[in-house]
């Protein structure tokens, strides 16, 4: 990574020559000595050791008689049914809430608390007013969480991915000799074939600006990966992959990627959207699980989905940090996280890793789920293959009657007759919901004939 680090300070001292150096100010909001009142609210972030009644909620869900008669047909719905009186309760086997923690009082009672205190904010865009001291001391825990210098918040977890790709970009441009970069002068990304279409939306964009190479590899297949890095000229190498896939529930192969970082000295970044909390002793992601913090270079993550809240993050070097808040569009031209959102974010980075029964609960629901179905799974997400939309929908149906919230995956998310069903568990399931469920699958799915995974090149959800 010498030479990451080389270029990385190269590309900012050019931009601190160009004067387009941009700076986080952060506006303090609290009347009193700032680490009095970190420490009194922290005081009062109140966790427990085992399920509370509140928090089925996150797992059960209230829609309109006439939403479900709808989506029982399949007909187009609005969401405008209103004035109804008559609702049909669901189990939701379709989130991305795997921790829960969308209900926790002590999460909400923060995002309260700041609203009242401060309003909603944020004022403006995070690098002319909208950064305050709740911002700063998320990022802190976040960099803390993932092992980091620093960690850098931006609106969504999709504008963290499209701001990193195109920072990346600007590498190339800024270190080219000529107006152009010269084709070794640029970046060449390698991505997964089914990364998140953030990183690919991100990566187009910056392929736009003419200064990166795209390499698409097959999908964790680490001899193909292999084969291109060898095989290219190019000295600015990046590695770009999902760390838990969205769609296929399959995890990168972290360590061999991690084998080949140290062969081919690329930059390894890694979208843990799906891992956060999820995975390793204090919910410090696919890495930590991995035990390979250190050689992820960038971490990018959010914050809407095992957080239960909203918000992206970046989480890497301060050099890296100072450099993307430069030069990351989707970043830089975007209003800030509202005031309370980032109070209510920081209260579930402390909860997550406090609550450690939420982790072993959610990979409990996993094994659960392997052992009643047979199906060789590995994560808290199933994607199972049905094949045709007619076979998808109908299953999806069959499931709604059995009183089960769970999707029809179609095209053009996925290509034809590889249409599916998206399992999701959560840490607030029971092993009894989980028998109740794969039961009322069973009815609508053959377990032995069922497939898992998939292996095409379309954008992931």
């Amino acid at each position: 990574m010498r030479h990451w680090d080389q270029w990385a300070e190269e590309a900012l001292h050019k931009l601190d020559r160009l004067q387009l150096l941009r700076s986080l100010r952060p506006i303090y909001l609290h009347n009193g000595p700032i680490q009095e009142a970190q420490k009194s609210a922290e005081d009062e972030f109140n966790v427990f050791d085992e399920m509370q009644t509140w928090d089925r909620s996150s797992v059960e869900v209230h829609i309109p008689e006439p939403t479900f008669e709808k989506w029982l047909h399949d007909i187009p719905s609005s969401g405008d049914e209103e004035g109804t009186q008559k609702f049909k309760k669901l189990l939701l086997f379709s989130g991305n809430d795997y921790l829960g923690l969308s209900s926790h009082p002590t999460i909400g009672k923060a995002a309260a608390k700041a609203a009242l205190e401060h309003g909603m904010g944020p004022r403006g865009s995070a690098l002319i007013c909208g950064y305050t001291d709740y911002h700063r001391r998320l990022e802190s825990c976040l960099a803390d969480l993932k092992k980091k210098e620093d960690c850098l918040l931006c609106p969504t977890g999709f504008a963290a991915n499209m701001a990193l790709m195109v920072a990346l970009g600007n590498v190339g441009s800024l270190l080219s000799a000529g107006k152009m970069p010269l084709t070794n002068e640029k970046i060449a990304i390698f991505s997964d074939a089914l990364n998140h279409a953030s990183i690919i939306d991100g990566i187009r964009l910056a392929e736009r600006q003419k200064s990166v190479e795209i390499f698409i590899y097959r999908h964790c297949d680490m001899t193909h990966l292999n084969a291109l890095l060898s095989s290219c000229t190019m000295r600015k190498k990046v590695v770009v992959t999902d760390s838990l896939f969205s769609m296929d529930g399959d995890f990168a192969p972290i360590t061999e990627l991690v084998k080949l970082r140290r062969e081919h000295d690329f930059l390894l970044v890694i979208d843990d959207a799906h891992g956060t909390f999820v995975c390793g002793k204090n919910g410090g992601g696919v890495a930590e699980e991995y035990n390979c913090e250190g050689d992820v270079d960038i971490c990018v993550g959010t914050l809407s989905k095992a957080a239960g809240c909203h918000g992206g993050f970046i989480a890497c070097s301060k050099r890296w940090k100072q450099f993307i808040q430069s030069r990351g569009r989707s970043f830089i031209f975007s209003t800030a996280t509202p005031i309370p959102i980032a109070a209510a974010a920081h209260a579930a980075v402390f909860v997550a890793r406090k609550e450690t029964w939420r982790r072993r609960e959610i990979w409990n629901r996993v094994k659960d789920f392997r052992a009643l179905t047979g199906i060789p799974i590995n994560s808290p997400i199933i994607s199972l293959i049905v094949g045709s939309e007619e076979k998808a929908l109908q299953a999806s149906q069959s499931l709604l009657k059995s009183g089960f919230h769970v999707t029809a995956i179609r095209p053009p998310t996925v290509p034809p007759n590889s249409c599916r069903l998206r399992v999701t568990l959560s840490a607030t399931h029971t092993r009894n919901d989980v028998e109740r469920f794969t039961a009322a699958l069973s009815r609508c799915v053959n377990f032995q004939e069922i497939s898992i995974h998939g292996s095409n090149g379309y954008a992931r959800l």
